[in-house]
């Protein structure tokens, strides 16, 4: 006997029993960006490994040990996407829409990370992004963040916590740099090896070390915010302020530094205690060199990316449940002459009552067999097609949510009633 085969570690299926909460977690999103003036774009799921050498960086945790790269036949070096914004910049480039353009996007789908697997963490997993470029003021970083909010409140979740920080000019992070490299080099006996290897590379993403042992040594270092620039500290200011005025909570975290190279002046995060280690349920920031570094004409962008599967586990943690979506008519049918005729009349209830959702008996069976079928996946009507009925032009309507008794319909009637159900 073969062995059986299963999905890959960390790529899991969505079963039916469940897309119906992805679908409710996705309609809600997008009538929130319809509400922003967001349009959709869709890029591929595979692209250059270039592109996110250059964009994510290379000393990062993601270029480094997590992106999923191969050569394709031609010997190119080619990389399943692991984020959403370096495509999606790159589109914006390649198709002209960013010269004297202001956009604002947003895309879903899949990337790819070859992370241990856990709650909330899985090697294929599903974003949501939301991109906006050609505006440099604050009023765009705040925009950004008002939406995310609306969406915890649209999904009705509640409790998230909004940290803020400012990472300043690429200049003044240079000169921070320097800073940390000159602290962290004086204690290199307590540095953990990735830190190490980072103090040479990317000392700010050592501020982000879930390492325990190094906790008073990180809580210790010179903050971020001391040496701003002043053009960034008025930006940072401007942005709390019109947050201030939409009473949007939040805490000012100076060792928030996000994981890619490419961010720069505000960066936040919408943090969770729900979730274990995976408290990080929408992520993003500024990001005013990442076009020009990819290859386009410096444009200031901002933008966050939101894991569907961290806010669905959300959602299950809270208990805020999305009923399942159910048939609202089951057409039951017994005779030689009635059961083609069920499917003509499917047809005819689909054609005439918008959004109807019917399902026909299939695979033939006793009335009874069908009507457990019928209240098996919760029906609201059961419409009964004897070929009695059928020489009478009638059909039997029964409601099975509760003891009403069955009527019977001419087709006029039965599709006029119809339109009350959907």
């Amino acid at each position: 006997m073969s062995k059986k085969i299963q999905a890959i570690r960390g790529m899991n299926d969505t079963l039916p029993d469940v897309t119906h909460i992805w679908h409710f977690l996705e309609d809600k999103f997008k009538s929130v960006l319809n509400s922003y003036g967001y349009n959709e774009i869709r890029m591929p799921i595979v692209e250059k490994t270039e592109l996110f050498c250059r964009s994510i960086g290379e000393v990062t945790d993601i270029v480094e040990k997590e992106m999923y790269t191969f050569d394709d036949r031609n010997g190119d070096s080619l990389t399943l996407r692991p984020e959403g914004t370096a495509g999606c910049v790159r589109a914006c480039i390649e198709h002209g829409l960013l010269h004297n353009q202001q956009q604002r996007l947003w895309y879903a789908g899949q990337m790819f990370r070859h992370e241990r697997p856990q709650k909330g963490r899985y090697r294929q997993f599903n974003q949501i992004g939301v991109e906006a470029f050609g505006i440099s003021g604050p009023d765009i970083d705040a925009e950004v963040i008002l939406l995310s909010a609306r969406f915890w409140k649209a999904l009705g979740i509640e409790g998230l916590e909004l940290q803020l920080n400012s990472l300043g000019t690429n200049e003044a992070r240079t000169n921070y740099r320097n800073v940390l490299v000159e602290y962290f080099s004086e204690s290199k006996d307590k540095l953990d090896e990735d830190s190490l290897r980072r103090l040479d590379t990317n000392p700010l993403r050592i501020l982000d070390t879930k390492n325990p042992e190094m906790k008073d040594l990180v809580a210790n270092a010179p903050v971020l915010t001391d040496h701003l620039d002043q053009e960034s500290k008025d930006h940072f200011e401007q942005l709390l302020s019109i947050l201030d005025e939409n009473c949007i909570k939040y805490v000012l975290n100076p060792r928030l530094v996000r994981g890619l190279d490419y961010y720069n002046r505000t960066v936040f995060e919408w943090v969770t205690t729900k979730l274990g280690a995976q408290g990080t349920v929408c992520a993003g920031g500024r990001y005013d060199g990442l076009v020009e570094q990819i290859g386009g004409k410096a444009t200031p962008a901002v933008g966050f990316a939101l894991g569907v599967e961290r806010i669905i586990a959300m959602l299950e943690e809270l208990q805020i449940s999305v009923p399942a979506p159910v048939p609202d008519v089951y057409v039951i049918a017994a005779g030689e002459k009635a059961q083609p005729h069920a499917i003509y009349l499917a047809e005819k209830l689909r054609e005439e009552v918008h959004d109807i959702k019917v399902v026909t008996n299939a695979g033939g069976g006793s009335f009874k067999s069908q009507f457990k079928k019928a209240n098996k996946i919760g029906a609201k009507f059961a419409i009964i097609i004897g070929d009695n009925e059928l020489e009478h032009g009638i059909y039997g309507v029964k409601p099975l949510l509760d003891d009403s008794e069955q009527v019977e319909c001419t087709l006029e009637q039965l599709l006029e009633k119809m339109q009350h159900v959907v």
